[in-house]
């Protein structure tokens, strides 16, 4: 067991609580809580922008991938489909949304289609996040499992994980996410910058580890089969590009900006940061197969996640051991804080509400706390039951939910005057009637790429639902209605023109 380094861990852990209840403090309202009050500078939304999706499938999942599955085109969907989903939400969906001051994703969602597209939608939304936090509470736990040498066991480091992230995010919402986002993303940069120097300088210099990616064939990006090949790249590239855009943590990290230039700059170079940052991790574990060989080996092919780990702890010393765990869990925290946060803002705002039409703001954020406590129990629960599964599956399976049917009507609501609450109606339809087989059953699942196919079924959806005969009434608001919003989610200027 390593003590010492386990005791870092944990003080650093404690150390993040200070700040949620020093963010606590200054949490006045559902705004506040939810996007920081719409008051955060370009540098804070381009940290909390990057740190959305460097977490435990960037340092740990990533790098598995590379090496075991044929390198960069096996890793098409994350980093390279995670980071162009923020340069595309900076460019064509952050101003537009930003405009309209809203608390959650969902809310667009009734504004354009209505309440049961609002509902359906951030139902889907809701339930994709089971995947993704189950990804970094699995990983909090591995942490504590390796460094405790076994003492401590997956799921009760499970537990241990999850009770520390809870408490400050329950404390402090959006505001202390961002401000332990922006400490995070120092420790990381630091931490893995400097254990990849290390690693280059044990494995003989950065050239023989770019050699060996090379000989290896890892640099090959686009697939060299045919139709069916290429059909599964595209499918891969789409699920987090596309599906992760209409997802409440990269919203509500975007809309916490202070205004909507911000708001697009700060995705966008938080995009393009992770995708040049998320390298580092896989050049290590790269360099890992030169400095010890037959242990990476055995590894990739029992549990490839613990490669990096096991690299550090048994050829490093004990201040790279430090700034490594440091910068893992600052990226695993940075992810489960607000992936915590998102889909609980979500129930309160857009289903909770409309069970309970009587709430006001102060008693919406007590019950945003108690949602992210439920929450947070029931990706515990799903987590430890999915034991054996990697994270980076975990990740990846998430956002299939959303590809298939929130992506499209928001894109086609902001896009296509046309789009109608019929047509969201049939796209939602249509997507998962075509997703849901392709997916399960394993005869058609050989045929034809499930994300591929929900997508595609989900834009004839829309055309079909809108071009047609209107059965179902188009419940868009109107222009005025569309930017009106609750006085505690609106900034001060808009506050003192009202």
């Amino acid at each position: 067991m390593n003590l010492a380094l386990l005791i870092l861990v944990i003080l650093y852990l404690l150390g993040t609580l200070a700040i949620g209840a020093w963010a606590g403090s200054r949490i006045k309202d559902t705004s506040d809580f939810a996007v920081a009050g719409h008051r955060l500078p370009l540098y804070m939304v381009i940290t909390t922008s990057f740190a959305t999706w460097f977490g435990a499938e960037t340092v740990m999942g990533i790098p598995a991938k590379f090496v075991e599955d044929g390198g960069l085109s096996a890793i098409v969907e994350d980093p390279f489909g995670a980071s162009m989903c923020l340069v595309l939400v900076g460019l064509f969906f952050a101003p537009k949304l930003y405009r309209m001051k809203l608390l959650t994703i969902g809310d667009y969602y009734r504004n354009r289609y209505g309440v049961l597209i609002e509902i359906l939608c951030s139902i889907l939304i809701i339930l994709s996040y089971l995947g993704w936090v189950a990804a970094q509470i699995t990983a909090l736990g591995l942490v504590f499992t390796v460094l405790s040498g076994g003492a401590i066991s997956l799921p009760l480091g499970m537990i241990i994980g999850t009770v520390l992230v809870l408490i400050y995010v329950i404390m402090g919402g959006m505001l202390a996410v961002a401000y332990t986002d922006f400490i995070q993303m120092i420790v990381l940069v630091i931490g893995l910058s400097y254990i990849a120097w290390f690693s280059a300088d044990l494995a003989g210099g950065a050239d023989k580890v770019i050699k060996l990616a090379s000989e290896r064939e890892l640099f090959k990006f686009f697939p060299s089969g045919g139709f069916h090949e290429w059909m599964l790249f595209i499918a891969a590239a789409i699920t987090m590009m596309f599906g992760s855009i209409p997802q409440q943590d990269v919203f509500q990290r975007v809309m916490s900006a202070k205004d909507a230039p911000t708001a697009r700059s700060g995705a966008v170079i938080g995009g393009l940061c992770y995708l040049a940052f998320a390298f580092v991790p896989i050049f290590i574990v790269v360099a890992s197969l030169i400095i010890m060989p037959d242990q990476s080996e055995h590894l990739l092919e029992s549990d490839p996640q613990k490669v990096l780990p096991t690299l550090i702890l048994e050829r490093m010393p004990f201040f790279a051991q430090v700034l490594f765990f440091g910068a893992l869990v600052s990226a695993i925290k940075s992810c489960s804080s607000a992936t915590l946060l998102a889909p609980s803002t979500s129930f309160v705002e857009n289903v909770l509400r409309h069970l309970w039409p009587t709430l006001d703001d102060k008693h919406m954020l007590t019950a945003m706390r108690v949602s992210i406590f439920v929450f947070a129990a029931l990706v515990l629960t799903y987590a430890i039951q999915m034991q054996g599964t990697s994270i980076y599956e975990m990740v990846s399976a998430a956002y299939q939910v959303t590809l298939v049917g929130a992506f499209v009507p928001l894109v086609f609501g902001l896009y296509w005057r046309r789009a109608t609450t019929q047509g969201a109606l049939l796209s939602i339809i249509f997507g998962f009637s075509v997703w849901i087989p392709l997916t399960f059953v394993e005869s058609l699942s050989e045929l034809f790429p499930g994300p591929l196919g929900g997508v595609l079924a989900s834009v004839v959806g829309m055309l079909v639902g809108s071009l047609l005969p209107e059965i179902i009434p188009n419940r868009q608001t109107t222009e005025s209605k569309m930017y009106h919003v609750h006085p505690a989610h609106m900034g001060d200027d808009e506050m003192a023109t009202k």
